[in-house]
Order: structure tokens, then C-alpha cells, then sequence
């Protein structure tokens, strides 16, 4: 077996509905441009809020993927 490096990004995905299709949107946003994806990890969860009703739910996600260099 040969040693592997990963890079880990950061991103944030949102959704009207939860958390968890917020975590969702931006995995699968994140599949389209990079491959072999390996760990998401939610970091921090949070809300928008208008006039007190919550309006969009947003996850912070750390996701890694094996490292190829040019």
C-alpha cells in the first residue's frame, strides 16, 4: 500500500428545509469538481433568521479528498 496525502476544504452549504440537506447541497457540489471524496466532517451549524422565522439552515462541512498533484 502506498502512502496517501489528503487536502481538506471548507465549505457551506445551504437549504430551506435543514441541516442535514444543507450538509447534503454542499457535499454533492463538492463531488462535481473534485474526486475521490473520503471524510465530510459538519464543523458548525447555524441559521439565518428574518423577522424571527428561520429562513435558511447552513452547514460548515470540512470534506477531504486524496491529494494528486499536477
Amino acid at each position: 500500500m502506498s502512502d496517501s496525502v489528503y487536502k481538506i476544504i471548507e465549505l457551506v452549504g445551504s437549504s430551506t428545509s435543514s441541516w442535514e440537506d444543507a450538509a447534503k447541497n454542499a457535499l454533492e457540489r463538492a463531488s462535481k469538481t473534485l474526486r475521490d471524496l473520503r471524510i465530510a466532517e459538519i464543523t458548525q451549524l447555524d441559521m439565518k433568521v428574518e423577522k424571527g422565522k428561520v429562513v435558511t439552515f447552513r452547514a460548515k462541512v470540512k470534506i477531504s479528498f486524496k491529494y494528486e498533484p499536477a
